[in-house]
């Protein structure tokens, strides 16, 4: 395994990688993606083996624009409309597949539509222009787990099996995309992120809610359980009970980790990832104990994440 600094070497050793059918952990704004080229079939199966993701659980791929698209799906007239807004940013678009379309079935788990975004992030932009193909990433780490937000967490879930890590630095937003599913008359966000449905819906009209999937899973992070530390999750804890880690939001008597001292959301999503991490310690605790987090504005897609890490404990 390597880690690699993300100068213009690194970019291209990456992207001579890539063209080689392997696979290349890079940043993004969101996570760290783990990323292959969408269009070749081992490439994308290597992403599956080395996550342990289910064939049924589909990827999101990643384009260097919206003209990218014309290859891939049928139009919309929403497209236009989020991409001009939101990309490139946190904004995934689950659409039909256009017949003829080069990205692997096994990418949409061999459902007729795909995932597709634009990453707002220098590393991810350069890298995609260098390997000028589409890149399937899902986050870089184990199938289920907390997903990464630097370098160093991918080395440490993955560093046995992956042989390239180009290190952008910490990731900024540290919550993965919303996902916008385009393909019902009403839009329907699969799972929430920074971007929030009031925001869409100000620009395309109604927006449904559908964060669980109640048939075949069209998208990342609609399965129930995701991630997930390896310790027990305790919500809207007042307090921690003997041996659990606290983690508050906005002070507090007693707190392990601070998600934004100030109370600041944004703030919280960017570090909610790297605290799961840092208090899933078994040596120092037996558990997480997490302190309410108010559910409006990002506060949503934060607790869609702390709901998804506590199911089943």
């Amino acid at each position: 395994m390597t880690i690699r600094l993300a100068d213009d070497a690194g970019i291209a050793a990456a992207a001579d990688h890539l063209r080689g059918g392997e696979v290349v952990a890079f940043p993004t704004e969101t996570v760290y993606g783990l990323g292959a080229d969408a269009t070749d079939d081992d490439a994308v199966s290597k992403v599956f083996a080395i996550k342990g993701r289910p064939a049924l659980n589909p990827l999101i791929v990643h384009v260097a624009g919206p003209d990218w698209l014309e290859q891939l799906v049928e139009p919309d007239s929403r497209v236009d409309i989020l991409t001009d807004a939101f990309w490139p940013g946190p904004l995934t678009l689950v659409l039909p597949r256009l017949p003829g379309c080069p990205v692997s079935k096994s990418v949409s788990a061999n459902l007729g539509t795909i995932a597709v975004r634009q990453p707002d992030h220098t590393v991810a932009t350069a890298l995609l222009a260098a390997v000028n193909r589409p890149l399937a990433a899902p986050s870089a780490n184990p199938s289920g787990h907390v997903s990464p937000t630097t370098a160093q967490h991918v080395e440490a879930d993955l560093g046995d099996a992956l042989d390239f890590i180009l290190d952008g630095g910490p990731c900024r937003s540290g919550l993965e995309s919303t996902v916008l599913d385009l393909t019902t008359d009403t839009a329907r966000i699969l799972r929430p992120g920074v971007i929030g449905s009031d925001e869409l819906a100000a620009m395309i009209g109604d927006v449904e809610n559908q964060t669980v999937s109640t048939g075949l899973v069209k998208a990342p992070g609609q399965l129930a359980k995701h991630y997930a530390p390896n310790l027990p999750v305790r919500l809207n804890a007042d307090t921690a009970v003997k041996g659990e880690a606290f983690i508050v939001l906005g002070g507090g008597p007693n707190a392990d980790f601070d998600l934004s001292p100030s109370g600041d959301l944004a703030e919280a999503a960017a570090t909610l990832f790297a605290a799961l991490r840092k208090m899933d310690d078994p040596s120092r605790f037996s558990g997480l104990a997490i302190a309410p987090i108010p559910d409006q504005g990002i506060g949503l897609a934060i607790n869609d994440r702390l709901r998804r890490a506590a199911r089943g404990r």
